[in-house]
């Protein structure tokens, strides 16, 4: 029988090793995997490269992970916000390598990983800095710069609803890199608020099919000052 419903968040990070690369949903605050990021900072994996949209909110989440000194390179592409301090100080004393990426470039270089594609062409970053050492081609008049996937080794990504084959449906914004990181690893670990009955959720409506998650991990609803779930409503 096929249930990859674990127990508890420790036992679904056992298996993260140092050197990994982790690639961490979320957009600004909202989808952010927090319970699955203080998970990997109680399991003391090290060493690590990390893909997510920005570079931390405050202290807690990403920025709680950079503190602990044990990321060595962060992919992204918004590093710097008005409380992103704790990038900035690591950044800025050398303690931590960036790379950016254009957006749009991240989310296509991840989707591309889960879909086999061995690179590909985009305009974007075209004759800036951003292109500086990669392949350029210029196609039907216009340039372009060749993009390689980004591959995980694990992906961390915060879903609505799942079942115990893994199938996976989100909550408005916070689905945003959800869908491509977990095609693209080869460990995804996903938090639900609710588990769903086989065959309660219509196939239509499914976003990530089970095929793509390996384990999932039931969390609390938690009250929050930003938008999302909030007492009450």
């Amino acid at each position: 029988m096929i249930n990859k419903i674990v127990g508890s968040v420790a036992e679904a990070l056992a298996g993260v090793q140092d050197g990994a690369t982790v690639l961490i949903g979320g957009f600004g605050t909202a989808g952010i995997p927090n319970e699955l990021i203080d998970g990997l900072i109680a399991q003391g994996a090290k060493d690590l490269t990390v893909v997510n949209n920005n570079a931390g909110n405050g202290d807690t989440g990403l920025a709680a992970l950079l503190k602990t000194g044990r990321v060595r390179k962060i992919i992204c592409s918004f590093p710097r916000q008005a409380d992103s301090h704790v990038f900035d100080a690591l950044y800025r004393s050398g303690k931590l390598e960036l790379e950016l990426v254009p957006q749009g470039n991240l989310a296509e270089r991840l989707r591309a990983a889960g879909a086999g594609i061995g690179a590909f062409f985009s305009p974007t970053g075209y004759g800036t800095e951003l292109a500086r050492g990669k392949e350029t081609r210029e196609i039907k008049g216009k340039g372009y710069v060749l993009e390689t996937p980004i591959h995980g080794d694990v992906a961390l990504i915060k879903a609505e609803r799942g079942d115990r084959w893994g199938n996976l449906i989100y909550r408005k914004a916070a689905r945003n890199f959800g869908p491509v990181m977990a095609t693209a690893a080869r460990l995804t670990v996903a938090t639900v608020h609710e588990i769903a009955e086989l065959g309660d959720i219509d196939p239509e409506h499914i976003v990530t099919p089970g095929i793509y998650v390996h384990k999932i991990v039931k969390i609390d609803r938690v009250a929050t000052q930003a938008g999302g779930f909030q007492k009450g409503v």
